[in-house]
């Protein structure tokens, strides 16, 4: 790990610390560009004493912050220790490992860390995301079901929130058909057990409970990290599902299919852009016709 790596963990994730305050994406971002903007290099950045960080644009309490948080490469360490122990490793934004689709789609957005347990290979390969509601209507779980199948059949790699419905159904019908998955989730990564073809991953911290936000922000890394999304059933106005996929028909993260139940949250998605299912015979073969209402 780089000098530069170590210093986008010092200042970004709490380090097992609950008193921390590390820079949230935004603060990381602005600090980033002001650092470029100024000339030092990335590695030079742990060795600032406040009045450089001033030297910036920064107003003294900032600064101090900025300082603070750098100054904690013995709490990195161990913190670091007790991962790799678990079989967890940390994944920045500028490691080779990261995630490609994740930097192209949201850019200097991106999280700054992600923590990792498995193969980081497998953010690689081509693949599918599926996404969908907790409680599933018997037609779209097999949905749900035979999208993880066939991305087991046709060498996808799936890609889920590990979230019970959808999400695990899809899963569990992929690794059944010996697929592999890459599984963001927002909770802790040591509440997931070790799986020899599923990638589990988490932001900011390997050690931190569930929280909305983090789930709220973890839907957003699947849709960008899949090359398609399909969406098994999906609540009107209301549910991660609904807003994950607004937010991809707005961005245009990755093409977005919606299983057409005849369900008031399906033909919304439909009118907003979304290519509507009736039969899935083949990921592969999909084909996105969008056009979406945000344009």
């Amino acid at each position: 790990m780089t000098a530069a790596e170590e210093g986008v963990l010092l200042l970004c994730c709490p380090l097992g610390d609950p008193e921390s305050q590390p820079l949230t994406m935004a603060q990381f971002r602005e600090l980033g560009l002001r650092v470029r903007a100024s000339g030092p290099s990335g590695d030079a950045l742990r060795e600032l004493q406040p009045s450089d960080v001033e030297a910036l644009g920064y107003k003294r309490e900032q600064a101090e912050r900025i300082v603070c948080l750098l100054d904690r490469e013995t709490r990195l360490r161990s913190y670091l220790r007790a991962a790799e122990a678990r079989g967890i490793y940390p994944v920045t934004r500028l490691s080779p490992d990261y995630p490609v689709r994740v930097a192209a789609r949201q850019k200097l957005s991106s999280p700054p860390v992600l923590f990792c347990k498995g193969n980081a290979s497998l953010f690689t390969g081509a693949s599918a995301a599926v996404v969908g509601s907790r409680r599933l209507n018997p037609g779209n779980a097999d949905f749900a079901a035979e999208a993880g199948r066939l991305a087991a059949a046709e060498g996808l790699t799936l890609v889920s929130g590990g979230a019970e419905g959808a999400d695990r159904t899809a899963q569990e019908a992929c690794q059944a058909a010996g697929g592999q998955a890459v599984v963001f989730v927002p909770d802790r990564l040591t509440d997931h057990s070790d799986c020899s073809n599923v990638l589990w991953c988490s932001e900011d911290g390997w050690d931190l409970p569930f929280t909305p936000i983090r789930a709220l922000r973890r839907n957003g890394l699947i849709h960008m990290q899949g090359d398609r999304v399909l969406a098994a059933q999906c609540t009107y106005g209301s549910g991660g599902t609904w807003h994950g996929c607004l937010e991809n028909l707005k961005h245009g993260w990755s093409p977005l299919f919606v299983y057409a139940d005849g369900s008031q949250g399906a033909n919304a998605l439909i009118e907003r852009g979304a290519a509507p299912v009736e039969r899935l015979e083949s990921i592969k073969a999909l084909r996105p016709d969008q056009t979406s209402l945000f344009d």
